[in-house]
């Protein structure tokens, strides 16, 4: 069996388990290939399938006219060291453009989400990718160091490199002040938490696949959110119901999709688990949710 070419039909649902095990820190990288071996004949092959391949999620080229990227650095106060990097993307023209946050997963800022900032820029967004790891060497070109590093950093400083992060792009000299956040797994679950932090100085909010905000923080949501689901992602959907009780005891203006067919991290266009359909959908409605909210 050829696991460079398998596709997500083809991948026992056992190995999609560990794989996403793996993903939020439950095994190391040995483990995880040794246990999908030994759960089916082709284990292997699938779990090395799933593995990113980070050519592939490159849709935008870093080098098309119609945007322009760069790394910027920032003052962050109460953050990992004080100071912040990211992936600014700008729109072609001068603006001011709205602006979109786009938040990596638990593993830095590797090129699938710098990629994603580039496809929200050009869309007319000036979009700011940031690296969690920066201050302690930045994503460190696998993900696997990349889990480790950012599991080992203090969470709510963490969390609080974000919101500075948040507030530089709102304030950015080509911004309208009209700011939208999107992110995937941990960065959908910050997203929802920026939109708990930041109140009315966010403007929307689109969390993919991650945790809820915490119940008690729900008031001080003024955001609409779009929150995004697949469809087999048990421990992430089973936060949904007590969510929506909250939202909607509060007033909070939402739209909620599951997406069939779809794997945890559906939208990753590096591994298998990516669904071009459903993350296609996904994405247009994001776009267009911005659009409406940003613009």
């Amino acid at each position: 069996m050829d696991g460079r070419n398998l596709t997500q039909i083809e991948i026992d649902r056992r190995v999609f388990d560990l794989y996403d095990e793996y993903c939020h820190g439950g095994m190391d990288r040995r483990t995880f290939l040794s246990r999908a071996a030994a759960v089916t004949v082709g284990g292997l092959a699938m779990a090395q399938a799933l593995l990113p391949r980070y050519v592939q999620a490159q849709t935008i080229s870093f080098t098309d006219d119609r945007i322009k990227a760069t790394y910027v650095t920032y003052p962050s106060p109460g953050g990992t060291s004080g100071t912040m990097r990211g992936y600014l993307v700008q729109p072609k023209g001068t603006g001011p453009f709205p602006v979109v946050l786009v938040i990596h997963e638990n593993r830095g800022l590797n090129p699938y989400i710098e990629d994603v900032a580039r496809r929200a820029a050009t869309e007319g967004f000036l979009a700011l990718a940031p690296d969690g790891l920066f201050p302690v060497g930045g994503y460190p070109g696998n993900d696997d160091d990349g889990r480790t590093l950012q599991a080992k950093l203090d969470q709510g400083k963490l969390r609080t490199d974000m919101v500075n992060s948040a507030r530089f792009l709102k304030t950015h000299a080509m911004s309208t002040g009209k700011l939208g956040v999107t992110g995937f797994c941990w960065g959908g679950g910050t997203t929802n938490f920026l939109a708990a932090t930041l109140g009315a100085d966010m403007n929307a909010g689109v969390p993919f696949y991650g945790p809820a905000a915490e119940t008690a923080s729900v008031p001080n949501i003024k955001a609409p959110l779009l929150v995004q689901y697949a469809e087999s992602d048990e421990r992430i959907n089973a936060m949904w119901p007590a969510y929506e009780t909250a939202l909607k005891a509060n007033g909070v203006a939402y739209e909620m999709y599951i997406y069939p067919g779809t794997q945890h991290g559906f939208h990753n266009n590096s591994t298998p688990r990516y669904n071009e359909a459903q993350a296609k959908i996904a994405w247009d409605r994001t776009i267009a949710f911005f659009k409406k909210n940003l613009t």
